[in-house]
């Protein structure tokens, strides 16, 4: 049993690591000027920092899934959207 847990613990964390990995790097590729330049310093960092606080909240209703990983519908993913993003 213990060499189950340990083995879920390890798969559930590194299957939601390259969510990070790619959430970051989408926003440092949306890290641009008007022009279309690159952003560098303190400017490419508010902007991914923007960027990634846009994914966040994107991220409750990624977050909606079932125990054995289905996604939900409805109420229930409602319920659980809300329940994520802080509410009663």
């Amino acid at each position: 049993m213990k060499k189950l847990f340990i083995a879920l613990s390890i798969a559930l964390s590194v299957g939601a690591t390259p969510f990070a990995f790619a959430n970051q790097a989408a926003c440092e590729a949306k890290a641009v000027s008007k022009d279309g330049k690159p952003l560098y310093g303190a400017a490419k960092d508010a902007s991914i920092k923007k960027c990634m606080g846009n994914a966040k909240d994107m991220g409750c209703e990624a977050k909606a899934i079932s125990k054995d990983g289905k996604p939900l519908h409805g109420a229930a993913k409602a319920a659980s959207i809300k329940k994520c993003e802080g509410g009663a």
